[in-house]
């Protein structure tokens, strides 16, 4: 058995930890530069506001008071989902992180009539002590815990803890489960799906095993597998990515071309520790930009560029050299850009690159390696032992001074309560 527990609104659940006043009222998360609204309260979706809906679309409604807008605090995030996982990795043999808000317990070795109230335990225990509400799902598979902690979400009833211990129960919820909220479906193959009548969970289940896999591919066969109540979902296993890309919307747009320059050197710089935290190399850079799509009165140009190195690489100058000459192959003066980013694809381990057989330095490159190992041991004493925050006290001539995340738009942020002392909450 599985149960899979979910935050509820997680963003949105955190702000309300120190604001309980914030209990009942519509309340939104914003994404960076308070883009677009990425986590929403039952009021808020109640008021018809969608996932992705643009701030400057429902600003009108925090104006006026009948909305609170957060900018994304994901240091505070972070945080509180570090709690919550502690708490539920003390209660069961095994734990598997599935998000920043969700997580499987393996429930093997457990007593099953125990498992009940093991799972009101934790809800009580988690609200209480660190603050955030969850909904509990447990089934015999990973993909019928996601659906039963739907139900305990959705319905009151159920008071946080959902079981699918009985066939007649799994049926159920399956009938009741339209299939684009089937996990491993989604909206892209939904459609696909209700054009050959199938609407449900359960007319999924029922259409035979041999039309399943001739329609679709193994991904959608397991999922049939695991409606059916057979576990076929195996751990998630760490692997290395195939792309890594940096990107940020800027607070205001910007024309000038040696600040978008410094912008596109953070976002490679970026790109190029993330390789070497992950033992790889990457051997294409891409650079893009966007105009802002939203102003239909300003001339709109969406352009990219590949560089594809002769080696493998993954230092700081290689990967943002690359990436600055994409740059100036597409950057042209009288647009006013919005977002910039570098992606690296094409990756490899960094123990297995291999020579160019022509013009490749292997001494510059050992350099290249050596100066980027102490710049990194550098910025993580710096930074206490990590270095995520994007905060470089060494760093390359042609980044941008300070803060990684200098600029970014972050009206509406709340307090660093648990991780800074200067926020530290005040009691009057």
């Amino acid at each position: 058995m599985y149960a899979l527990v979910d935050c509820n609104n997680f963003f949105v659940s955190c702000e309300r930890v120190f604001r309980p006043d914030l209990e009942g009222k519509a309340v939104v998360v914003l994404s960076n530069n308070d883009g677009c609204i990425v986590s929403r309260s039952n009021e808020s979706k109640d008021m018809g506001i969608k996932m992705g809906t643009p701030f400057f679309k429902v600003k009108h409604l925090a104006d006026a008071g009948h909305l609170h807008a957060f900018s994304s605090n994901y240091a505070l995030y972070g945080d509180l989902s570090d709690r919550v996982m502690s708490i539920l990795a003390d209660a069961v043999p095994r734990i598997e992180i599935y998000s920043i808000d969700e997580a499987y317990l393996h429930l093997e070795g457990i007593d099953p009539g125990k498992v009940p109230q093991l799972c009101r335990e934790l809800v009580d225990k988690v609200r209480k002590w660190v603050g955030v509400p969850v909904s509990i799902g447990v089934a015999p598979t990973k993909t019928l815990a996601k659906i039963a902690s739907h139900f305990a979400k959705k319905y009151k009833g159920y008071k946080g803890v959902c079981m699918m211990d009985t066939e007649a129960k799994r049926l159920k919820a399956l009938e009741l489960t339209p299939i684009g909220d089937v996990w491993g479906v989604g909206r892209r193959l939904a459609p696909k799906m209700q054009q050959m009548s199938v609407m449900t969970a359960l007319d999924f289940v029922n259409r035979p095993k041999d039309w399943v896999e001739r329609t679709f591919s193994l991904p959608v066969v397991r999922t049939w597998e695991e409606l059916q109540g057979h576990a076929c979902v195996e751990e998630e296993r760490e692997e290395r990515r195939k792309t890594i890309c940096t990107s940020r919307s800027f607070a205001d747009m910007i024309e000038d071309e040696n600040e978008l320059m410094l912008r596109v050197s953070d976002f490679a710089a970026l790109c190029a520790k993330k390789l070497r935290e992950e033992g790889s190399a990457a051997c294409d850079v891409t650079t893009f930009m966007y105009t802002n799509r939203f102003r239909e009165d300003l001339q709109q140009y969406f352009p990219s560029a590949t560089i594809r190195l002769d080696v493998a690489a993954n230092s700081a100058q290689e990967i943002v050299g690359a990436a600055l000459r994409a740059f100036r192959t597409i950057y042209r003066p009288g647009f006013r850009y919005k977002k910039a980013g570098v992606i690296v694809s094409n990756i490899v381990p960094s123990g297995a690159v291999q020579g160019a057989i022509f013009g490749f330095d292997e001494e510059l490159r050992s350099r290249q390696d050596r100066l980027s190992e102490v710049m990194d041991k550098v910025n993580r004493a710096a930074a206490g032992g990590t270095d995520s925050s994007g905060k470089s006290l060494i760093r390359l001539a042609a980044q941008r001074p300070g803060h990684f995340a200098d600029g970014i738009r972050r009206d509406f942020c709340s307090r660093l309560y648990t991780t800074s002392l200067d926020d530290i909450i005040e009691v009057r």
